[in-house]
């Protein structure tokens, strides 16, 4: 997941509180407004209703969106249907190729989608939408209740984050750092049981972990994982306003 950074151009503006705070009044762009009436969030294949698959995450796809120094950003859980040609298309080049090994047909992609949207919940894969366009990848995932519990000591609801940048023009300025941070604040906003949000990239992605630690996460250890030598890295709520 190399970082990556775009203009600084928000359409936020500050309103009135109730209670005499500032808060920040999101216009979204209509493209982007567009694009989330249209998804309507994960579509199980059982026809169960889909608020259901992630209530283990606190309901990812009404997180609703942010503004960053980049533009407005939101979540949007993925669906088949609608964008599994762009993922496929993100997970075939190269740079990407090299870490998540998901190059192919599209059917190595709906494979890998498959288990996340016909499951439990406990792991929510998601466009990240920036001014409203997709041009990220992101899966929110229990790290508690994944198969990484076993290699570092988890915490009852730590929250774990993979992420891949989309397109070339979107690497290299800083934006990883950006959406990262906003992500992490967005886990922590929204599920208060959770006190950790962590992230396992290979530790051969030097510019995924120099992003994380940019994003006010730490190093906490190398772990060994069954596909790579990985770095864990940790981001604290009691330490979040510190980092």
């Amino acid at each position: 997941m190399p970082p990556t950074d775009a203009s600084t151009d928000t359409d936020a503006a500050p309103a009135a509180d109730p209670d005499g705070q500032d808060t920040l009044d999101l216009r979204l762009p209509d493209e982007l407004i567009e694009f989330i009436a249209d998804q309507g969030g994960p579509r199980p294949a059982d026809g169960t209703d889909a608020d259901a698959t992630d209530d283990l995450l606190d309901r990812v796809g009404e997180w609703g969106p942010v503004t960053t120094p980049s533009g407005v950003f939101q979540l949007v859980p993925a669906r088949v249907d609608r964008d599994l040609g762009l993922i496929s298309r993100w997970m075939n080049d190269p740079a990407v190729a090299a870490f998540w090994e998901l190059a192919g047909p599209e059917k190595v992609t709906a494979d890998h989608l498959a288990p996340q949207l016909d499951g439990d919940g406990r792991s929510v894969p998601c466009l990240g939408v920036l001014d409203g366009r997709p041009m990220s990848y992101w899966e929110i995932y229990r790290a508690d209740l994944d198969p990484l519990a076993r290699h570092y000591p988890a915490r009852p609801h730590d929250t774990g984050v993979h992420l891949l940048i989309g397109g070339v023009a979107h690497r290299g300025r800083g934006l990883g750092t950006t959406l990262l941070k906003a992500v992490a604040d967005l886990v922590l906003d929204h599920r208060p049981a959770c006190a950790r949000v962590i992230a396992e990239p290979d530790l051969r992605n030097t510019p995924s972990v120099s992003a994380f630690l940019s994003a006010g996460f730490r190093f906490a250890a190398e772990v060994d994982l069954p596909d790579k030598r990985a770095a864990l890295m940790v981001r604290d709520r009691a330490l979040r306003t510190l980092l």
